[in-house]
């Protein structure tokens, strides 16, 4: 069976691909919308204010209070946990941009994706180069290498 053309590339592998060189770089990203956290707690607080008065004040500044410190802690995750959590058109345009940086390699799954990739240090970076940009264009996150 060699390799032809037209086949298919298999998304989860390339995936795996994907998180397995973000990890081995310790590659960690955090979603840095902070204005968006303000603006849930506010409109939240607002609506509860509507529907309830002074108690739908609270509980509406409570619940948007903890959907805004989810959104503003901006903690940093994994990025192999974040490829992993995107919806699958997401995962297919990542994917086709991967596909185009390793399109020459000879490879069958992932495990044999994964080790040609790792030797080769500057496929490697093109890789990373790759997910950085999509990481902090398409996520709108912030990135950083833990050492």
């Amino acid at each position: 069976m060699g390799m032809s053309a037209e086949m298919p590339i298999e998304v989860d592998d390339v995936m795996k691909l994907l998180c397995s060189i973000s990890r081995e770089r310790k590659m960690k990203a955090a979603v840095k919308h902070s204005g968006r956290g303000a603006l849930v707690v506010g409109t939240v607080a607002f609506v509860g204010g509507l529907v309830g008065g002074p108690p739908g004040i609270a509980l509406g500044g409570t619940v948007g209070g903890l959907l805004g410190a989810w959104m503003t802690s901006g903690q940093y995750k994994p990025v192999p946990q974040i490829l992993m959590e995107l919806p699958p058109a997401e995962q297919q345009k990542l994917v086709s941009e991967a596909t185009a940086i390793i399109r020459n390699l000879d490879w069958t799954d992932a495990i044999q994706l994964t080790a040609l990739v790792m030797s080769n240090q500057a496929m490697q970076q093109k890789l990373l180069a790759m997910l950085a940009t999509y990481v902090t264009k398409e996520l709108q996150a912030e990135i950083r290498y833990d050492d």
